[in-house]
């Protein structure tokens, strides 16, 4: 059944309730806007793309990362892909739920869920490439 929407009201897209103007941001003018999980995954595979793309400009010249909820495949295999590597249109594409839900951390804190989601765009990037993940940024894990 398809519902049409009355023509009186245009909820969703700006509330103007009662004459007292267009409602304001829940955290104040003051404070920053809050972020949702969403938000900082997609700002994780970003960073850490740019990364990467830093210390491999000629491989991974012309790589899009990209972020989707769920695989389009779900239930065809016995797993579900955390990511996908289609090189022959130079792209990567990291799923979100997968990744989020179906890591197992021994702390759930914001670091370790970003070194999760680093970790998902080394092991893509480095499928991409043919290399292995620790060989992808050395340097980076020798803090000694």
């Amino acid at each position: 059944m398809v519902r049409t929407r009355r023509s009186g009201s245009a909820r969703g897209l700006a509330r103007d309730r009662h004459g007292r103007g267009i409602r304001a941001a829940v955290t104040g003018p003051l404070l920053p806007l809050l972020r949702s999980r969403a938000d900082l995954f997609d700002m994780t595979v970003a960073s850490t793309a740019e990364y990467l793309k830093d210390l491999w400009p000629q491989e991974l010249s012309g790589v899009s990362f990209e972020v989707a909820g769920l695989p389009s495949d779900l239930g065809r295999s016995s797993g579900v892909d955390r990511w996908r590597v289609l090189a022959d249109e130079r792209r990567v594409i990291l799923y979100r739920l997968p990744v989020e839900r179906l890591s197992r951390l021994h702390r759930y804190d914001d670091l370790h869920r970003r070194m999760m989601i680093e970790s998902c765009v080394f092991r893509a990037v480095a499928e991409l490439l043919g290399k292995d993940p620790w060989d992808l940024a050395p340097e980076r894990f020798r803090h000694f």
